[in-house]
């Protein structure tokens, strides 16, 4: 490398570097740039400023770009941003419930909506109606009562099964002769008097006449072909026509 130094002579007086060539190669001139230190950022250009976040998006980004009237077709890509809405530009509240205005007892007006406030009323709910039980006198229990069926006694009275219409059946309405008629089967209710739990002035209301409806508002779920069965006389039957 010490032979190409001779090629060159360097003049340090000029910004620039004139080289002369050596006398077998032609006239060539070279200029060599100056080589400054390296700039460094101290930060001293941006003393003063404020700290405003930088715009989003940036001046010179795509998204600005697709806006511009000019390129509807960018924005046809799916290049634009969605804009964001403002306070009063999003959807309002839904609004409260109209409890404060409610009337008690006033139904509410007739929609279609299943969320509505239940109907309200301002009568007191009424007391089921409760049927007192009466003390029955020792012996007479509803063992006692399964007991007296499976004895062999005969509860019947009579001794063959009849054909019963109305007007024979109103015939035994006393106290020691008491007949009913239930679901269209006629029974001597004279032995169960004793064993009846709502008493015997409640089972003397049925005495003498057709009993279902008001054994069906009572105690619809007593199976009473069960609890009568050694006491049944005959079958309810119209009366003959003449």
């Amino acid at each position: 490398m010490s032979y190409l130094r001779g090629w060159f002579s360097l003049d340090t007086s000029s910004s620039a570097t004139r080289v002369e060539p050596n006398d077998s190669y032609p006239n060539q001139s070279l200029s060599v740039p100056e080589i400054h230190e390296e700039y460094e950022d101290d930060g001293s250009d941006t003393a003063g400023e404020d700290d405003a976040p930088p715009a989003f998006p940036a001046i010179n980004s795509a998204q600005r770009a697709a806006t511009s009237p000019s390129s509807s077709s960018d924005s046809y890509r799916g290049l634009s941003i969605p804009t964001i809405l403002t306070d009063s530009a999003l959807m309002p509240p839904p609004p409260a419930p109209g409890l404060a205005t409610r009337r008690p007892g006033v139904p509410p007006p007739q929609s279609s909506s299943s969320l509505l406030a239940p109907m309200t009323t301002t009568q007191p709910p009424k007391r089921p109606s409760r049927r007192d039980k009466v003390a029955l006198a020792p012996g007479f229990g509803p063992l006692d009562w399964g007991n007296l069926k499976s004895s062999g006694q005969d509860l019947r009275g009579v001794d063959t099964l009849m054909r019963i219409p109305p007007s024979m059946l109103k015939l035994h309405n006393k106290k020691e002769d008491a007949w009913t008629a239930i679901n269209g089967k006629v029974y001597n209710i004279t032995p169960y008097l004793p064993y009846h739990p709502g008493g015997e002035k409640e089972l003397m209301r049925v005495a003498g006449r057709d009993g279902t409806k008001l054994f069906s508002l009572t105690h619809a779920w007593v199976n009473a072909d069960f609890m009568l069965d050694a006491c049944l006389v005959g079958f309810l039957v119209s009366e003959p026509s003449s």
